[in-house]
């Protein structure tokens, strides 16, 4: 290995990529069993790597000299030589700070709570610290302060636990209504882009931002000790791009009948991603259509098979998902849209929208002001299907 990322489990990583797109120099990601580190160390058959779950801590003693903030912080994530000794430092600490400098989040006077006490815990109170907070929290399960005992008047709140993270989609340690004083939240967790925590804080128009701007800062930062070169982080926001088109997904949501899946499997295909079609995999699972479930079970029972298959298509990344025309009516349902990418709006006059095999689609005009604000509210862009397919497809790529 030249350079590249140890851990334990690494398929979930987006490190590679990232170092790939610098092409600096050779990136592996290598997989070490707990028993096998030591002899890695000890070898040192490398230029330099980075670290993660469970090593930063672990590889510590094997390196001759521990930087600052690794130092304080008790942990490692970069690993580099310099002048023929063995160097760590941490760069999820320049990371992290520029992730909440790019979303806006000051520290700076601000009384600051962050959700867990481990490795990622510690280097955000030392950056936060840094910055001129007037009060840094640590909460965690067992304490110091427990997430019951949160004080009301905290202004900015940081998640550096793993709870809401893929495949737990859905989860959060706390509900944010409980702080009328808060200012700015962050979220370590890069998968989903925005969890339950930042759906909330999306909902209170409160600056917010996932873990993804700080995975791509660190691994800049830690491409300059690599080759003791300047200038990496000018890409931060280049290669932040790339990475969020490469693992979003588009949903597309609107009135029955108003084009979804023509939309979505024309978009799908000049993308060059995955179509899907929440109404043909509910009956592709279930062995009947949605209007054959409406008609024997109700529209409740129908609609309690179609959030599940939301909550488990919407988890994953790189799809165009065109959706039911009564998707947007459940909550759960559009923070689940939102969760991984954009959601579009395909508008289209009634007289237009085909009722065939639609049988909630009766009183087109009763269901389109019962739907309407729901639509514009879990959506980030209204497009009109009404100059043909070609023409929307192009409308929609010009906002992504």
């Amino acid at each position: 290995m030249e350079f590249g990322l140890i851990g334990k489990r690494l398929n979930y990583s987006f490190s590679k990529t990232i170092h790939d797109m610098l092409n600096a120099y050779d990136y592996q990601l290598c997989e070490i069993a707990p028993e096998n580190l030591d002899d890695f160390m000890r070898r040192r058959d490398f230029k330099g790597f980075n670290v993660t779950i469970p090593y930063k801590k672990a590889v510590m003693p094997y390196l001759d000299i521990v930087e600052e903030p690794a130092r304080s912080i008790g942990a490692v994530n970069t690993v580099y030589f310099k002048d023929g000794r063995l160097h760590g430092t941490n760069t999820d600490y320049m990371g992290f700070l520029w992730m909440a400098q790019r979303a806006g989040v000051s520290f700076t006077g601000r009384k600051v709570l962050i959700a867990g006490t481990g490795g990622a815990g510690i280097m955000a109170r030392r950056a936060a610290e840094d910055q001129g907070a007037s009060e840094v929290l640590l909460a965690g399960r067992k304490g110091p302060v427990r997430y019951e005992e949160i004080p009301s008047d905290i202004q900015v709140y940081v998640n550096a636990t793993p709870v809401g993270t893929y495949p737990d989609n859905g989860r959060s340690n706390i509900e944010l209504d409980r702080f009328p004083k808060l200012e700015g939240v962050l979220d370590l967790i890069y998968n989903p882009d925005k969890t339950a925590l930042l759906l909330e804080a999306e909902k209170r128009r409160l600056p917010f931002s996932c873990g993804l701007p700080m995975l791509v800062a660190q691994a800049t930062a830690a491409a300059g000790f690599f080759t003791g070169e300047t200038g990496y982080a000018a890409r931060n926001e280049e290669i932040l791009r790339k990475l969020q088109q490469q693992t979003r997904n588009i949903t597309l949501v609107g009135m029955p009948g108003c084009g979804k899946s023509t939309i979505g499997r024309r978009l799908a295909r000049e993308l060059g991603m995955t179509f899907c079609d929440t109404d043909e995999i509910i009956e592709k699972t279930y062995g009947r259509s949605a209007a054959d479930i409406i008609r024997t079970e109700g529209e409740r029972a129908f609609r309690d098979k179609e959030s599940a298959v939301l909550a488990k298509v919407t988890k994953e990344h790189g799809q165009v998902i065109a959706t039911g025309g009564g998707a947007v009516l459940r909550t759960e349902n559009r923070d689940a849209m939102r969760q991984n990418g954009p959601v579009f709006f395909l508008s289209r006059r009634l007289y237009k929208l085909a009722t065939k095999g639609r049988p909630l689609s009766v009183d087109l005009r009763a269901l389109y002001k019962k739907r309407l604000p729901l639509y514009k509210s879990c959506s980030d862009f209204t497009i009109a299907n009404e100059g043909g397919t070609g023409r929307t497809v192009r409308q929609i790529k010009e906002h992504l």
